[in-house]
């Protein structure tokens, strides 16, 4: 999971996003007033992968007021423009994640988050993709296997909702985040029957000051 450092003024953000893209890009050109996907993504270090570019670009806007913030988002194309109302993140308590969070969307929760003991708090089964060939099947594997494993928890109801970070990674601070990523459900166990829970794939945060 990648720290963002808001931006603190739209004069600052459009600057840094209209930047020209990679040398390859040679289609885009900085400075222009336009903000396209190229651009995006070279801020965001991606080469592709129009969700989490999203996720990334909202998270850097976070800090900025109603007006700045659409002052940056009135520079995007039209296909950027296009992209960001189809993954625009919403922002979710943790009951409002557990309640009503729609899978596989951009999600923005904020917590101080806490890691799990998962030798003893803790047990959940993910499905994860396996290419066989030119076939891709599912498997169904403990979280614990593939992901460093906090909570964040509502201060009301005591409701937790999964973060799901990435091994090898540095561990997270207990402070307050904001923590973006996509919502995915999280199964009790292998059996299908049984009642499934959230959890949030964890791609960035910042700090909240």
């Amino acid at each position: 999971m990648k720290e963002i450092a808001p931006y603190t003024d739209s004069i600052q953000a459009t600057k840094t996003l209209d930047n020209g893209g990679r040398f390859f890009n040679v289609f885009t050109k900085e400075d222009d007033g336009v903000i396209s996907q190229a651009e995006l993504n070279k801020v965001a270090g991606l080469l592709s992968g129009k969700q989490q570019m999203i996720l990334h670009l909202e998270l850097l806007l976070s800090a900025l007021s109603a007006n700045q913030k659409q002052a940056v988002l009135t520079k995007l194309d039209d296909s950027l423009k296009g992209i960001y109302r189809k993954y625009k993140p919403e922002k979710l308590t943790v009951a409002e994640a557990l309640d009503k969070g729609k899978l596989s969307s951009n999600v923005i929760i904020s917590g101080v988050p806490r890691m799990i003991d998962t030798k003893t708090e803790f047990n959940g089964f993910i499905m994860i993709p396996i290419m066989t060939g030119k076939v891709t099947t599912f498997s169904m594997v403990p979280i614990i296997d593939q992901y460093d494993v906090y909570e964040v928890r509502d201060e009301v109801s005591k409701a937790r909702v999964i973060i799901a970070h990435a091994k090898g990674q540095q561990k997270l601070p207990e402070k307050s985040l904001a923590i973006g990523g996509v919502l995915k459900e999280l199964k009790k166990s292998k059996i299908a029957e049984t009642t499934n829970e959230k959890y949030l794939e964890a791609f960035y945060y910042s700090i909240i000051k």
